[in-house]
């Protein structure tokens, strides 16, 4: 009888006794505010030149001459290459003997109309020497003159910009087709990071906004950079290319791999450490301190820039939340604040 009576008692004793003799768990604190939160957009993609073009020929023939090879610097304008021109040189010396045989023509066709032209009006006579440019082939002879003259010029390849040379796709010698591609010119000293951004993520982005650019096996310390374009197409997998210019090209090629953050400040944000979020049956809880013991606040979560977590609801500015030891922590729990 007395064994029973000692254990019905000691199942009547309160919880706040319980409580009591269980050690407060060390925690660390920090307090929600209110304030500017940059948001972080981090997106991945390949360097770019901004003037890079693609030199092609615009005639079929030899190549007589190419006075370059890749890695070289040349200037816009500059002769790179020479086609075989001897059809070409041909075709326009006919077409110059054509065009003096039109104009004897013109001539012997005018004496026909000596007092014609003297006596008639400035328009009467302006029809006359349209007729007689007609009859006598001389229209016709200056166009293939042109055309000549044209053709001649494509057999004379110019850099159509200042760059380096890469990707060089034929030799001294070679018989290239017209549209063939001869080979690119590009300038490194001004390229831009042509990355994908989440569809969701796009509004966050504008014309001018700073980033930081991270090439992949580079310094840890980021390269400035610059929004100068958005595409105004999503992809069809949910995707946006935005495109970074970058500050500083030192030491970066076209094609190397980078990853870029992009900053989206977001004003008016309930701000906790990112520590302070914890998971419990999936759903988001920040504890806080009342009384020195914890409380457990649902709450609902906005963005995430790795450092600080972006609270819309649950929580208040000025609550002191707790940000270590928390993983585990109870409802009510005894705690102690560590003093750093």
């Amino acid at each position: 009888m007395s064994c029973t009576e000692e254990k019905a008692a000691s199942q009547d004793q309160p919880l706040e006794s319980f409580r009591g003799e269980v050690a407060a768990t060390p925690v660390r604190t920090a307090k929600a505010e209110r304030k500017t939160f940059d948001y972080l957009i981090n997106a991945s993609g390949k360097i770019e030149a901004v003037d890079q073009i693609m030199v092609v020929a615009e005639r079929s023939g030899y190549l007589d001459e190419l006075s370059v090879k890749e890695g070289d610097y040349v200037e816009k304008g500059k002769i790179l290459a020479r086609m075989d021109q001897t059809e070409s040189q041909i075709k326009l010396e006919k077409a110059k003997i054509a065009v003096k045989n039109a104009i004897v023509t013109y001539q012997s066709e005018a004496f026909n109309f000596p007092t014609i032209l003297n006596d008639s009006t400035d328009l009467r006579k302006q029809e006359i020497e349209e007729y007689l440019m007609v009859k006598s082939g001389q229209y016709a002879a200056e166009i293939e003159l042109k055309e000549a003259e044209l053709d001649l010029e494509k057999t004379i390849i110019k850099a159509p910009t200042s760059g380096r040379i890469a990707d060089l796709k034929t030799k001294r010698g070679s018989m290239v087709n017209a549209g063939d591609e001869l080979f690119e010119i590009i300038n490194t000293n001004q390229l831009e990071l042509k990355v994908k951004v989440l569809e969701s993520d796009i509004n966050l982005i504008s014309l001018g906004q700073k980033a930081e650019i991270f090439p992949v096996g580079g310094a840890a310390e980021g390269i400035t950079g610059t929004v100068k374009s958005i595409n105004p197409k999503v992809d069809e997998n949910g995707l946006v290319q935005v495109g970074i210019l970058i500050a500083q090209a030192k030491g970066l090629l076209p094609g190397m791999n980078a990853r870029a953050i992009i900053r989206a400040p977001q004003n008016n944000s309930i701000v906790v450490p990112k520590e302070a979020l914890v998971y419990r049956s999936q759903r988001p809880v920040v504890f806080t301190i009342e009384k020195e013991e914890s409380k457990w606040n649902y709450v609902e979560v906005g963005k995430d820039n790795g450092k600080e977590v972006e609270i819309l609801s649950g929580i208040e500015p000025g609550m002191t939340v707790i940000t270590s030891n928390n993983l585990q922590l109870a409802h009510q729990a005894p705690v102690q604040i560590i003093k750093d």
